[in-house]
């Protein structure tokens, strides 16, 4: 009588009438089916047949001398082969995904901890500095960074509620050392959005340009390297080096490629040997002035724009990844100053696809491509080129020393490559923090 008092439950079953209970269920061929005679007792609603045995053998002793009556099994019914099969398949299936998404993650990790072990090795062997192998170049430039620098865009354009203004300025000026006392609008509430605080103007007289020096700083920066560039291959950071042609492109006439030259002395005007060819790349931090000027007096007369890759040019990747300034978007203004040859290009980078030049309205850069993730120009002769010299309408575009030329959204780098006369010295050391206007080097004797 406890059993109708109590939880039904297997766990309130004494241990013996549980034991003779299951024993009987798992060995049905050693009982013979015997019908039951008389009428059946009716199970109660919730009554477990367990429950059922237990008052069998619990409450009524007669009970136990009454045969058990057993249901027989029900015959399992037969599978379509195919079915098992493709059952079979769908298990291993799920188990080989659910291991892969487990442990590919890890195996990832070490396969590229120990790629980066061994390019480290090869480097110290050859006593060359620390740069990027061919797997880890392609694995950096297959990262989505023109997607990412296409929503950046979007969102530093929205407007921002003057509420936020000063909160989200203030904390970026803190964060990048903003000298905001030396913008033409210094208070916060004057800019829209994130890309017109980027690209703000500076005050009259703040930059003074040198009239003396023969070449100044297009921009505020830091230098990254500057030198010689007589030979083919050229430093863009001390001991990692890039190609002049696969930066510029092909020469401009039939007659510099018949020449016979080398490609750097086919870019000189002059012939008689009293020239040579130099390089400065200046570096725009986050937190600098984003607009860029002209260094000196000159006429371009050809554009070309490089839509490439949109990587990173701090000074930390430019000195890992040879050949960065090769693989980036860039728009390239090639012409000649009083001195010869002369380039001044601009280098896009991540978050930093929209490059404008004032005077260039048909330019677009940083154009959406789809989501074509890890696919890259197979040349870097692949460019849009415009014949600035030739247009019908409008005389020849120049520049005077000093002029506004651009500006950058975020930080990026400018390149100069020039011509210029031998006893050319540049005043400037790797490294510094350089302003626009500042002189970047003298002609020997004439200073």
């Amino acid at each position: 009588m406890v059993s109708y008092f109590v939880p039904r439950g297997r766990f309130l079953l004494k241990a013996g009438n549980l034991r003779q209970v299951v024993q009987q269920q798992h060995q049905p061929a050693q009982l013979q089916l015997q019908p039951i005679k008389g009428p059946q007792p009716q199970p109660q609603n919730g009554s477990l047949p367990v429950v059922r045995h237990f008052r069998q053998f619990s409450s009524n002793p007669a009970s136990k001398e009454a045969p058990l009556h057993h249901r027989r099994p029900h015959q399992k019914q037969q599978s379509n082969p195919s079915q098992e099969l493709a059952q079979v398949r769908r298990n291993i299936l799920s188990r080989w995904t659910g291991f892969l998404l487990r442990w590919a993650p890890m195996g990832i990790c070490v396969f590229g901890a120990i790629e980066w072990q061994l390019q480290k090795q090869r480097c110290e062997r050859d006593g060359q500095p620390r740069t990027a192998s061919e797997l880890q170049s392609r694995i950096y430039c297959s990262l989505p960074l023109r997607i990412l620098s296409r929503c950046w865009g979007w969102l530093a354009a929205c407007y921002l509620p003057p509420s936020l203004r000063p909160y989200v300025y203030g904390w970026y000026s803190n964060t990048f050392n903003v000298n905001l006392s030396e913008a033409q609008y210094p208070e916060y509430e004057h800019y829209n959005s994130l890309a017109e605080f980027f690209t703000r103007p500076l005050r009259e007289g703040v930059r003074t340009i040198n009239q003396e020096a023969p070449l100044v700083s297009p921009a505020d920066g830091k230098v990254l390297h500057f030198g010689s560039a007589s030979d083919s291959l050229i430093e863009q950071v001390k001991g990692v080096n890039y190609s002049i042609e696969d930066f510029l492109g092909p020469l401009q006439t039939l007659e510099q490629a018949n020449s016979g030259a080398s490609y750097a002395q086919a870019l000189k005007k002059q012939n008689d040997g009293s020239t040579e060819l130099y390089q400065c790349v200046i570096y725009l931090a986050p937190g600098d002035y984003h607009r860029f000027h002209s260094p000196a007096a000159w006429t371009p007369t050809i554009r070309r724009h490089f839509s490439g890759e949109l990587l990173s040019v701090s000074p930390k990747v430019a000195g890992w990844l040879p050949g960065l300034f090769c693989l980036n978007e860039r728009v390239l203004y090639m012409g000649q100053w009083k001195h010869g040859f002369f380039s001044y290009t601009a280098v896009g980078a991540t978050n930093v696809g929209s490059v404008e030049i004032y005077m260039d309205a048909e330019l677009k850069t940083n154009r959406w491509t789809g989501f074509n993730v890890g696919k890259h120009p197979p040349s870097t002769y692949e460019y849009d080129e415009l014949a600035l010299d030739k247009e019908p309408t409008g005389p020849p575009k120049e520049f005077g020393k000093g002029d506004l030329v651009g500006q950058f959204n975020m930080g990026s780098t400018i390149v100069l490559l020039f011509e210029a006369p031998k006893n050319f010295k540049f005043d400037i050391v790797a490294g510094q923090k350089i302003r626009v206007g500042e002189s970047l080097g003298h002609i020997a004797g004439t200073k």
